[in-house]
């Protein structure tokens, strides 16, 4: 049974407020109704008494909510709807968020282009609940059919396997349609790089023969990064405050990078700590001689500087000065990565161990060296079958 209480406003306009009970679990609910003016007692008793459980009607029927439960039951629409998003939306507002705290700029960077490109136009506007494996399926078995290469396929079904599991994780979606999606495989057809990974030692001479009567700044640059198998970012990144000339230590800092949303920036190196790798005289003298130079035309923090500018190298020079030297030169497909595996590749096979060959190349798993820069060639292959004849000829005379 609803209570009434006569009260006055400020203004002195009577009014009766209409309260009802819900339990304990429950606040009760209020309204009021006004006096009309010069209604009699009576009449005003008998209309109350009826508005009162008309009232009374619409709150046990939750036609009238109070305001807190208006603004949870606003608030929890809001929630489910938001559960309802589409990839495109999903995407932009919980995934890349999400990714750019965590991932480098060149990593956000590159999710970002395979979302805009191949996964928003295919699945963007689908609702995140409703994507099925097979649709999945269908866009990398696409991508494949258009003659990408494998690697290409790979790097879209990890974005797609990643976003999805955010997904999942943050109860945004019931099940994660990637665990119903095979790893794609490479295509029968599809031919296999026939460049080496990795340069011979015979080949590596010839790359600094070819050298002879370069410019200053880029003998010393290639022979830096042959020397020591530091990444171009690294090397573009360098400042002569990291070279030791006496000892040719080199403490790489940083890591110059590139995007086409951020243009050049200086980051951290790839695993997010410095190192020091050292370099040997002949790239010392070099060094220092750039120095002497550079000191003549203009001072920079930077060792290797933009032409006739203390601003530093755009960290894509490097590979399109080596694709004029690899003409030169004649050994193939010269680029500054190749020669980062190609350092590791020549000093394993020499007897490196692979720890120090790890720490140099600034790797935060040994297991990457391996598995990256191992590369079998004709020298270490017949290397090998000797030690294992030498090892039995040995045990059998013993």
């Amino acid at each position: 049974m609803p209570s009434t209480r006569k009260k006055t406003t400020k203004a002195g306009a009577v009014f009766y407020e209409i309260r009802v009970s819900r339990g304990r679990d429950k606040s009760y609910l209020t309204k009021r109704w006004y006096v009309p003016e010069g209604w009699s007692q009576k009449a005003i008793d008998r209309e109350l008494a009826a508005v009162a459980a008309d009232f009374e009607r619409q709150c046990d029927a939750g036609e009238i909510v109070s305001r807190e439960e208006t603004r949870q039951k606003v608030a929890q629409e809001a929630a489910e709807a938001a559960k309802i998003l589409t990839l495109r939306q999903y995407g932009e507002r919980v995934f890349m968020p999400a990714k750019t705290i965590t991932m480098s700029e060149n990593g956000r960077a590159a999710y970002q282009a395979n979302l805009d490109k191949k996964i928003y136009p295919a699945l963007g506007d689908i609702k995140m609940p409703d994507i099925t494996p097979a649709q999945i399926t269908a866009l990398l078995l696409s991508i494949q059919s258009q003659g990408k290469a494998h690697s290409t396929v790979i790097k879209t079904y990890t974005v797609l396997h990643s976003l999805f599991k955010m997904a999942y994780l943050g109860d945004m979606i019931p099940r994660n349609p990637m665990d119903k999606v095979e790893r794609p495989t490479p295509r029968k057809d599809e031919v296999k790089p026939t460049e080496p990974e990795a340069y011979t030692a015979v080949e590596v001479s010839k790359i600094l023969a070819a050298l002879d009567g370069e410019p200053l700044k880029w003998r010393a640059l290639v022979h830096l990064l042959i020397d020591t198998g530091i990444r171009r970012g690294e090397c573009c990144a360098l400042q002569w405050k990291n070279i030791d000339f006496k000892t040719g230590a080199v403490t790489i800092a940083g890591n110059l990078c590139y995007t086409k949303q951020k243009g050049v920036y200086l980051d951290t190196p790839k695993n997010g700590r410095t190192r020091t790798v050292y370099a040997g005289d002949d790239t010392t003298v070099l060094l220092r001689q750039l120095r002497e130079n550079q000191a003549d035309k203009a001072i920079s923090a930077y060792v290797f500087t933009q032409e006739n500018s203390p601003e530093p190298m755009h960290p894509q020079s490097p590979t399109l000065y080596l694709q004029k030297l690899s003409k030169k030169s004649g050994v193939p497909g010269l680029h500054p990565h190749k020669l980062r595996h190609t350092f590791a590749s020549i000093a394993i096979t020499n007897g490196a161990d692979v720890a120090s060959v790890s720490e140099a190349l600034g790797h935060s798993d040994k297991a990457v060296t391996l598995r990256m820069y191992t590369h079998a060639s004709e020298e270490s292959i017949i290397k090998a079958t000797q030690i294992v004849r030498e090892s039995i000829k040995k045990a059998g005379q013993g």
